[in-house]
């Protein structure tokens, strides 16, 4: 299963800042949007904004009080006047590219950005699903984990949950990228993924649990209570 299509994954991904300029020119012109060239990147907003610029189809450049190289400016053969700075607010949501919203300010962009980040450590971390998204084969493989001390190259430990047929298991050193593995571990997902295999651990198990991981999800509660996970594998009793 692609990573983009992992139903662990809630909000959107890849979140980033754009500062973008609304230009207006010519009367009868609508306005147009712009970044502004990397070279007056460090200009403030209030040098910017209701400033004169010229722009072409990939940047804008502030003209008044300003030091432009020649070949520079003439690669821009519009002149106009930026009406306000935005801060877009972009993300990937499945892998596709989506515009979030815009803010006026850059600080209030970075508390969007916190806030759809999920970065606390500790929020929205903990699921619970069907058991039905196991085999009975990699059912019994887990409850059989719980019952003993789970060997620590895992990076998981099963439980069980106390008056409740439902089993538990706390992932470690997630998220479980090849970035992350290799710096805990010295190891890939890949390599992770060939040792459970290794090991014994039915494919329905691993798959679940590598998704989980790469989501960064930490507790993951099986129950066959539980409502089932839209994307992922159903399997029947035997």
């Amino acid at each position: 299963m692609s990573p983009d299509s992992n139903p662990f994954l809630r909000g959107y991904q890849n979140l980033r800042i754009d500062r973008s300029l609304c230009i207006t020119y010519e009367d009868d012109c609508p306005p147009v949007w712009h970044p502004l060239h990397p070279s007056q990147a460090h200009l403030p907003d209030d040098q910017i904004a209701l400033f004169p610029c010229v722009f072409n189809n990939d940047f804008a450049l502030i003209t008044e009080g300003q030091d432009i190289p020649e070949d520079l400016e003439a690669q821009c053969q519009t002149e106009g006047v930026v009406r306000t700075v935005v801060y877009a607010v972009s993300g990937d949501d499945f892998g596709q590219p989506v515009h979030v919203g815009d803010t006026y300010s850059e600080e209030a962009a970075r508390e969007v950005v916190w806030r759809l980040s999920f970065e606390t450590g500790f929020y929205s971390r903990c699921w619970e699903i069907s058991s039905a998204h196991l085999t009975p084969e990699a059912g019994r493989f887990l409850a059989g984990l719980a019952d003993i001390a789970t060997p620590s190259g895992f990076l998981f430990v099963a439980f069980r949950i106390p008056y409740s047929p439902a089993i538990g298991v706390k992932l470690i050193a997630t998220p479980w990228t090849d970035a992350n593995l290799q710096l805990v571990e010295g190891i890939t997902a890949e390599e992770l993924r060939q040792e459970h295999r290794a090991k014994g651990m039915p494919e329905s198990l691993v798959e679940v649990l590598h998704l989980a991981a790469l989501a960064n999800v930490r507790m993951l509660i099986f129950d066959a209570d539980a409502p089932v996970l839209d994307g992922l594998p159903l399997y029947e009793d035997e």
